[in-house]
């Protein structure tokens, strides 16, 4: 959420830098603005009626001691009216408060100057290429119809049990994405990042926190009956951990990693490019995420992207980084790098990684500060991205290195899995 004094000092920068998204926010922003402007109009009316009936308050007080009771009485009518004007006011503050809120939640973050313009996927710039894309023998397999041959993922038996989107993983599978998730774990701990195990489930001000609600919550399960939501990104709980905290500038940065599965409706997804792993209902995801002094946060950011191709040229998997434009940058991030696998026998780039600097939208909403220097609060940075979301590594490792006699596996890997052949 962007910060009203932020909003006001710098009204037209946002309207032009909110342009790349492809949006006209002058209205959003403009109403922001005026909202603003009554509820510090409506404070200033509120605190000077209070401070007026406290005054008189203590005049009644003194009157009923020296005996003029006459005359306080008087001054209680008075104070009476007072009191009715300044419950009046609360209403009509907090009502303001409320509609300015619901304005800003409507308010996606600003993009990073060096963004690119732009209204699709199609418009993204790529950034790094690496990795040599693998030449298949005649007769190379798409993941899913090697998934059947070597009897490793079950659709249909996922399909069965709860619906598509929910795969089942057997055998040598299920062993292969148990190595994957403990190898990425240790990866990113080695790199100095704190594990920790999250709840699966958040409340809805959680969801306020890190910007899924209001803006998503069509694409989240939602659990009615106790009002709870399935996370979609271990993100989210992560980050939640410090809402309403006040940290000293000295805990900073903070590095958290976790794996959890990861719950996502997915909704009007159709067609052969969500086929298989491409694009689940649930899936399992190792996500990385930093709190950050807003000074260094562009420099972690870096950090981060650097991280993510040590993974992947270990793996040695053919990927490529992408800048995300303006049309496709997520509702709160500020800049996005995006990391895709060369997928060669489906003969396509599969994302596997996203990579984001939030700067203060998250943290404005969670109220996430620390204490600096000069002993003032200010907003940290938070960061986060996946490190990495399996579903499509899978599917990248189990089309690149198939081979006619079954599927090798990364050498890297194999400390891991305990074979280093699917057959």
């Amino acid at each position: 959420m962007l910060q009203v004094a932020f909003i006001r000092e710098q009204r037209e920068d946002i309207i032009k830098r909110l342009e790349k998204r492809n949006i006209d926010a002058t209205d959003l922003i403009d109403q922001a603005i005026a909202l603003d402007e009554d509820r510090r109009t409506l404070q200033t009316k509120l605190d000077s009626t209070k401070a007026e009936s406290n005054t008189l308050s203590k005049e009644i007080g003194n009157l009923f001691k020296s005996g003029e009771a006459q005359k306080a009485n008087i001054l209680k009518e008075k104070t009476t009216q007072l009191k009715e004007d300044t419950k009046q006011l609360e209403q009509k503050f907090n009502e303001t408060v409320e509609k300015l809120n619901e304005l800003l939640y409507r308010i996606p973050n600003v993009p990073n100057a060096i963004v690119p313009a732009g209204n699709t996927d199609e418009d993204n710039e790529e950034t790094f290429r690496e990795g040599e894309v693998p030449k298949l023998f005649d007769g190379a397999l798409p993941h899913w119809e090697l998934a059947k041959k070597y009897d490793i993922i079950d659709f249909e038996l996922g399909n069965k049990i709860t619906g598509a989107g929910f795969p089942v993983y057997k055998g040598k599978g299920a062993k292969l994405q148990r190595a994957l998730i403990t190898y990425f774990l240790d990866k990113n701990t080695d790199a100095g990042y704190t594990e920790f195990q999250l709840p699966h489930l958040v409340n809805e001000a959680s969801g306020f926190g890190t910007g899924q609600l209001p803006d998503k919550e069509g694409q989240m399960y939602h659990v009615t009956a106790d009002n709870l939501y399935l996370i979609p990104t271990a993100e989210v709980p992560a980050t939640n951990m410090f809402r309403d905290t006040l940290l000293n500038e000295s805990e900073l940065p903070i590095s958290i990693t976790g794996y959890t599965p990861c719950f996502r409706r997915e909704a009007g997804s159709y067609g052969a490019h969500v086929r298989g792993l491409n694009r689940l209902h649930q899936f399992d995801k190792v996500e990385i995420l930093r709190v950050e002094h807003p000074d260094n946060s562009y420099k972690a950011l870096d950090g981060m992207v650097e991280h993510v191709k040590g993974i992947l040229k270990e793996l040695k998997l053919p990927y490529r980084i992408l800048k995300l434009c303006g049309g496709d940058l997520g509702f709160t991030s500020a800049l996005t790098y995006d990391f895709e696998v060369f997928s060669t026998a489906q003969d396509r780039w599969l994302e596997i990684s996203s990579v984001s600097n939030f700067e203060t939208f998250q943290a404005n909403r969670l109220k996430l500060r620390f204490k600096n220097a000069e002993g003032k609060n200010e907003l940290c940075h938070t960061l986060n991205g996946s490190s990495l979301a399996l579903p499509r590594v899978l599917a990248g490792i189990l089309e690149n290195y198939q081979t006619e006699n079954g599927i090798k596996i990364p050498e890297v890997l194999v400390p891991y899995t305990g074979f280093d052949m699917i057959s």
